[in-house]
């Protein structure tokens, strides 16, 4: 009988059904046996996968500089030291999988509650927080990044390879395979290069086959380097001590958990002090830039994984200008040939951002310390622009006025108290001009071509903002460094903040680096606007790659999705017009001011610095083309320089300038015989040049440059308003309306610690 009319057809619907079914089935076998399929293809991978295997296969990469001269091979190979388990100490073993995978010993190269629990972090994060690569499946990431084999399925292929890894290597091996073949930043590469690199020197006798470093380590120094693996510059103990500090404790907290140390070896490990600078022994670098290159090699760790960097024979052509780079070297040295006091500079071209050259030091064989990039030195009266830019945005005018004589400026600080309680005090910023030589009253624009301190504190302390609006400006403009200091402090009755008073001059708990120096006069030179671009060292920070290419001139893309060729960016961070008033001002501390041994006639501005020791001396400043940092000193400590300037003190208007000038000069030279086709090639390099990159064609801002005045034929006063602003320290607490501005606060030395007393001047 049919159905009636109108009523359900069933049975075309559940043959659909049955049919999606069977479909969907077979798609599920299909993707299984694709998986199988793959899991199986990709176990002949495995013999290859043994460091040995890759270490030989591994090609090297090499450095160029923007016309194609080789600066430099960057290698790993020599520094790379295979060991076997038994070498290895038990705690490094520990450290690696409490911090790195915990589930190791359990998963089976895959960790499926580790992907779910990741998961689970990111969709209430909001973003990708957590990873879920186990060891296994790290260990074979960078194995075929070496290899240089990895596939648009990589992911699922070292999943494959991860398990099938599981079935045939034990634990151990694994882990071992993967400690041998890690990157752990400053060169060293593997895990024994890396005990040698930061404890060596806390265990003598030790290196090689025959007595590694590695079997010795001692807990805390285990749980340091486990913690530098997943951000090798992230916790670089040199550059970064304090995040090195908390990511090592982080991992002894790790441990604690896991079982493997108690509370009481947690107490006491975590108490012990990280390497310092001065003992980390990096490699040898074979470089016609040193400073330069172990600079860069660790961005293109960070762009493209340590396998890739030093085994993906990548093409690196640099931002570096090779001849120039050589006349820099060559006007450091003959500037300071035998006087003792070392010097780092820093040569950025204005348009792009990119470091033209840069000396981190006098010898990099002995002194393998980066001032130019690593160092913190106190920088003077270099810092005053920046509250210059600070005052011009608030609508000062250059021609305000105030008063030149000794000042004792009130502020507010929080102090402990007893039972840990907090209370405010009174203080006072104590600011006296070197020598007690003042101008009875200065304009703001007097004040920065003789360098008044007098002047500038008075002004400093009373911006919307204080000190904490001169630290903002500073950020936009490209200093990096952390500017707070441990105490709080108020301002014109203004909230608390960690931004000193002495700040305002120059005066800073830690310090800043020439190289981020350079960026913020920089940002001056451009009109306001901070230059960086897509494959630079950070966001917003200058440039030292302007392209990648594999053997075949390919651009290699970036692990964060750059094109491996270099765009210029720029943020306008400063309002034009204030740079450019701030500009005109600078010009006359070069023309007739504390600079005047940096005038080349070249359209140019600048600054001095000096701390008041004369442990510090810098001259920062910019022409059309180019942005110059110098900074002169001992880079181990702060030692004052009272006799070697033809035996006067070195203060910012000396060496430093007169190191500028020539820079200025050399740069020149090199522009105009390039421009007649007359391109000059470095000294120890016979290559053609190729084509010449993108240079420095912008205009500088748009006020001319005045005419020279016969004050320039004069001899060079030097800095002439050296003070004594300090680190005010508010404990031990003086009494309400005490002065407690003693002076002090002039920090440096390697890795930029504070201490000491002094102040700053021009």
């Amino acid at each position: 009988m049919r159905p009636a009319a109108g009523g359900p057809r069933r049975r075309p619907r559940l043959r659909k059904l049955r049919i999606a079914l069977v479909l969907l089935g077979l798609s599920i076998l299909a993707f299984v046996s694709w998986i199988f399929g793959i899991m199986m293809a990709v176990a002949q991978d495995l013999p290859q996968l043994e460091d040995q295997a890759q270490y030989e296969r591994a090609q090297n990469s090499v450095v160029y500089d923007l016309y194609h001269h080789k600066i430099a091979t960057l290698t790993n190979n020599e520094g790379r030291i295979l060991i076997p388990s038994e070498d290895i100490a038990p705690v490094m073993k520990e450290a690696t999988v409490a911090i790195e995978d915990q589930r190791f010993y359990e998963h089976r190269g895959v960790d499926w509650l580790g992907i779910l629990r990741a998961v689970k972090a990111d969709i209430f994060s909001g973003s990708a927080s957590q990873g879920a690569s186990t060891i296994t499946q790290q260990f074979v990431k960078n194995a075929l990044q070496a290899q240089g084999s990895r596939t648009i399925f990589e992911k699922l292929r070292e999943a494959a390879l991860a398990y099938h890894l599981e079935r045939q290597w034990s634990k151990d091996k694994i882990l071992t395979e993967y400690l041998n073949e890690i990157y752990f930043g400053n060169g060293a590469y593997g895990i024994e290069a890396a005990a040698e690199t930061y404890f060596g020197w806390n265990h003598p006798g030790c290196g090689g086959l025959a007595s590694p470093c590695a079997k010795d380590l001692y807990p805390w120094e285990a749980a340091m380097l486990a913690g530098i693996i997943s951000s090798p510059s992230g916790y670089d103990p040199a550059t970064n001590p304090q995040a090195a500090l908390a990511r090592r404790n982080e991992v002894l907290q790790k441990m604690e958990e896991q079982g493997y140390i108690t509370p009481a070896e947690y107490s006491q490990y975590s108490q012990q002090p990280i390497p310092t600078a001065a003992e980390i022994k990096t490699p040898t670098e074979h470089s016609k830039a040193p400073y330069f290159t172990s600079w860069l090699r660790q961005q293109l760790v960070d762009k493209y994984g340590a396998g890739e960097a030093f085994g993906g024979g990548l093409q690196v052509t640099s931002t570096l200008d090779l001849a120039l780079q050589e006349q820099v070297q060559r006007i450091v040295d003959s500037r300071l040939a035998g006087l003792g006091p070392s010097a780092a500079v820093v040569v950025l071209d204005n348009a792009t951002g990119g470091v033209r050259a840069m000396v981190g030091g006098l010898d990099y064989s002995r002194q393998p310390f980066n001032v130019a990039t690593q160092g913190a030195r106190q920088p003077g009266s270099a810092f005053k622009p920046l509250t210059l830019v600070t005052a011009l945005e608030q609508g000062r005018s250059p021609d305000q006025v105030f008063p030149s004589a000794p000042q004792a400026l009130p502020f507010r600080a929080k102090v402990e108290g007893k039972h840990g309680r907090s209370r405010i005090v009174s203080d006072v910023f104590r600011v006296s001009n070197y020598g007690d030589e003042y101008l009875g009253s200065a304009s703001i624009a007097t004040a920065t071509t003789y360098s008044d301190n007098s002047v500038y504190s008075q002004l400093g302390m009373s911006l919307d903002g204080g000190p904490a609006a001169v630290a903002e400006t500073a950020r936009r403009m490209g200093i990096e460094s952390d500017l707070r200091s441990d105490g709080l402090y108020s301002v014109n009755g203004g909230p608390f903040e960690h931004y000193n008073p002495a700040l305002i001059l120059g005066g800073l708990q830690s310090g800043v680096n020439p190289l981020e120096m350079a960026h913020a006069y920089e940002t001056l030179a451009e009109g306001g606007k901070r230059i960086t671009g897509t494959m630079a060292a950070g966001k917003g920070e200058p440039v030292a790659i302007w392209k990648v290419t594999d053997p075949s001139g390919d651009l290699v893309p970036t692990d964060d999705g750059a094109s491996g060729q270099d765009e210029v960016e720029a943020s306008q961070v400063i309002p034009p017009g204030v740079a450019d008033q701030a500009v005109s001002i600078l010009q006359t501390v070069v023309q007739y001011g504390t600079g005047v041994r940096a005038n080349t006639g070249d359209w140019e501005f600048g600054k001095t610095g000096t701390t008041e020791n004369n442990g510090d001396a810098w001259f920062v400043g910019a022409t059309h083309d180019i942005t110059v940092a110098v900074w002169v000193g001992f880079p181990n400590t702060v030692k004052p320089m009272l006799t070697e300037f033809g035996g006067a003190p070195v203060d910012g208007g000396t060496i430093p300038a007169e190191i500028f000038h020539d820079i200025v000069s050399a740069f020149d030279q090199l522009k105009a015989e390039r421009a007649a086709g007359n391109a000059p090639s470095p000294s120890t390099y016979s290559t053609t040049p190729s084509t010449p990159p993108p240079t420095s064609t912008t205009a500088a801002p748009s006020q001319p440059a005045p005419a020279p005045t016969t004050e320039q034929s004069q001899p060079a006063p030097g800095d002439s308003g050296r003070s004594a602003p300090s680190q005010p320290a508010p404990s031990p607490a003086p009494s309400p309306g005490v002065g407690g501005g003693a002076s002090g606060g002039s920090g440096g030395g390697t890795g930029g610690t504070s201490g000491g007393t002094g102040g700053v001047s021009g």
